[in-house]
């Protein structure tokens, strides 16, 4: 589950951004995707690590 929002949120974040900064639509695509990446990643580790201490 925080796989998939930080894939989101990332990707939100990226979006905004590049439009913010005057994107085109491709540029647009490109930060959101990569970011959202990026977001879901940390969103991975996070979860391994919060299951490793519980599971322990």
């Amino acid at each position: 589950m925080i796989i998939i929002a930080g894939a989101t949120i990332g990707a939100l974040w990226g979006g905004f951004l590049a439009k913010k900064r005057g994107g085109t639509r491709m540029d647009i695509a490109q930060w959101a995707a990569g970011t959202g990446i990026a977001f879901a990643l940390i969103g991975l580790i996070v979860t391994v690590v919060i299951h490793r201490t519980i599971v322990g």
